[in-house]
């Protein structure tokens, strides 16, 4: 499996990578993307089986990512791992096709409670 994860901290992104091995998930193919636009860019070139975005990122939000695949017809698993999960935002991610979203702080039991159903 080959899991994308897009964060414009490059610090974030390696706690994410870290946390997913803690959870288990250490046999899976990363792929990094440092904005929504890197992402879009990447999931048509490197074919992710699952893309872990951050929400607020420069150039192109996560959400704004998510929509973008959803209009042109990707269905990749997409969920979010953001410092912010207000209500508000748990329903617009819900609503564009997210699978979850993770509030930070987070540990490798929350990965594995959001996650074990979509990585297999």
């Amino acid at each position: 499996m080959k899991i994308l994860i897009a964060d414009d901290s490059r610090v974030m992104r390696q706690i994410v990578i870290r946390t997913l091995r803690q959870a288990g998930y250490d046999d899976h193919d990363i792929v990094e993307a440092e904005d929504g636009a890197d992402a879009l860019a990447k999931v048509g070139s490197e074919k992710p089986d699952l893309v872990l975005s951050d929400w607020n990122m420069p150039n192109m939000t996560g959400i704004e990512c998510l929509q973008a695949l959803r209009s042109s017809g990707s269905s990749v698993p997409f969920g979010f791992v953001t410092s912010e999960g207000s209500p508000e935002m748990r329903e617009k991610a819900a609503n564009a096709g997210a699978l979850f979203l993770i509030a930070k702080p987070f540990t490798e039991d929350t990965f594995k409670e959001h996650l074990d159903g979509v990585i297999a």
